[in-house]
């Protein structure tokens, strides 16, 4: 395994990271947020969910917002799709590209989809098939591959077991979710080293949860292992509404910083993304949450009142 010098960033702030924020955002908020992303040079965007607005508010109207989006070209949008009837929903919306959801653990699967994990393959399989036939290709979640909210910790080699199956069904990429944001560096080069036996490593993506402050040497850790595409999320949105305590994912706006030091090429605009981060974080009232934006907001505080100050001396 050798060390990717280009990385792929797939955006789930639109997804992932609103559907567990109190506030809802609107279809044209959340519109204005991902043309931003693209504008910044993000090309994997997750833009919504097609679930129960019932059970996620948030989401609602992903439909309208992936019509509306048809015209932003050289982006590949997708949506979460769980289940069949999500997956003909987002089929009919246009999408080209759909994410289905399994996990590691089985009281995590129950009380998150409501199934057990056999059951949730099962229902992959049927999105896939049914995607398959449709022109769709399909990205799979897989959720507490390194730790579980209910059970503690995780057989990794169940972990390598479920990415092979998802890799047989025919899933083009698979992304290990550190849900709660529990795992180390050296826990997750070792998860990735062992489901990289299970499913090609250029079919594997890495989802930290920053929960302890770990997620960029995670990610760090799994590049040095031959993983080349990573999820975040812009201004460290979400968390996780199903896990207890698990802050939100690592910051899009700390990734790039980190890559762009690192001699790592992303194509995104540092700046843009900043821009795009204050856009949501405005709307939803609070600052973002990634280190990047707080060092230079207290930047920015820092020169106002220098200046401020050489004005007063003068």
């Amino acid at each position: 395994m050798s060390n990717p010098r280009s990385v792929r960033l797939v955006e789930v702030g639109p997804r992932d990271g609103l559907q567990s924020e109190p506030v809802v955002a609107p279809v044209e908020v959340r519109a204005q947020l991902i043309e931003k992303l693209a504008a910044a040079g993000l090309e994997d965007i997750e833009v919504g969910s097609f679930v129960s607005e019932r059970t996620l508010p948030q989401m609602a109207g992903t439909g309208q917002l992936m019509k509306r989006l048809d015209a932003l070209r050289g982006v590949r949008l997708s949506a979460l799709a769980p289940n069949l009837r999500g997956f003909q929903d987002a089929k009919a919306a246009g999408a080209p590209d759909v994410a289905v959801l399994t996990a590691a653990s089985e009281s995590f699967s129950r009380r998150n989809l409501n199934c057990s994990i056999d059951e949730s393959l099962e229902r992959v399989r049927a999105v896939v098939e049914a995607a398959r036939a449709g022109g769709v290709s399909v990205r799979a979640y897989i959720s507490c591959v390194l730790g579980c909210p209910y059970e503690g910790r995780v057989d990794v080699m169940r972990v390598a077991e479920i990415a092979g199956e998802l890799h047989r069904i025919g899933c083009r990429e698979i992304s290990l979710g550190d849900t709660i944001g529990v795992g180390a560096p050296f826990a997750a080069r070792a998860m990735v080293e062992k489901v990289a036996r299970a499913a090609p490593i250029d079919r594997l993506a890495g989802h930290f949860h920053d929960t302890y402050g770990q997620a960029l040497a995670n990610i760090f850790a799994c590049l040095e292992v031959g993983v080349g595409v990573f999820d975040c999320a812009i201004g460290g949105l979400g968390g996780c509404p199903f896990a207890p305590g698990a802050s939100g994912n690592v910051a899009t706006e700390d990734v790039v910083y980190m890559l762009r030091d690192s001699r790592f090429d992303t194509g995104v605009d540092l700046d843009g993304l900043r821009d795009a981060a204050s856009f949501i974080c405005d709307f939803l009232g609070r600052p973002p949450q990634s280190r990047v934006g707080r060092a230079c907001a207290a930047k920015q505080v820092d020169a106002v009142a220098h200046s401020r100050h050489r004005h007063v001396e003068g």
